[in-house]
């Protein structure tokens, strides 16, 4: 059985944000099955130019993690969040999915998987 890991960010404050991105890209590099999902106001660090403009002092550049995401997992904003913000697939940077409560259950409740939630406190 292959573990995987899924990590939702329901947010954009720098540190919670940050880890999330992080986590998801460590566990890639360490040979785990990744989806991260971009929830709220996360959704929109799948559009072009929004995780290029995000900094954190000592972390990574949000842009370099969420594109190993995109290289060797699955990136997926939720379709609610996307359509209250006015979002379409169109806005999202190739590669990104959209995808909706019932794919987020399937993920999380399939053998082997691990769900993590990152969010503002």
């Amino acid at each position: 059985m292959t573990r995987s890991l899924v990590v939702k960010c329901t947010t954009t404050d720098p540190e919670p944000c940050s880890q999330a991105f992080t986590v998801a890209a460590t566990a890639l590099a360490s040979g785990a099955a990744v989806s991260l999902w971009l929830t709220g106001d996360a959704t929109f660090l799948a559009t072009p130019g929004r995780a290029e403009a995000f900094t954190l002092p000592l972390a990574a550049p949000l842009a370099d993690l969420r594109d190993a995401v995109l290289a060797d997992g699955t990136l997926t904003v939720c379709t609610q969040c996307a359509a209250r913000r006015e979002l379409t697939s169109a806005h999202l940077l190739p590669g990104v999915r959209l995808a909706g409560a019932a794919s987020f259950v399937d993920e999380v409740l399939a053998d082997g998987a691990q769900a993590l939630v990152y969010g503002a406190g």
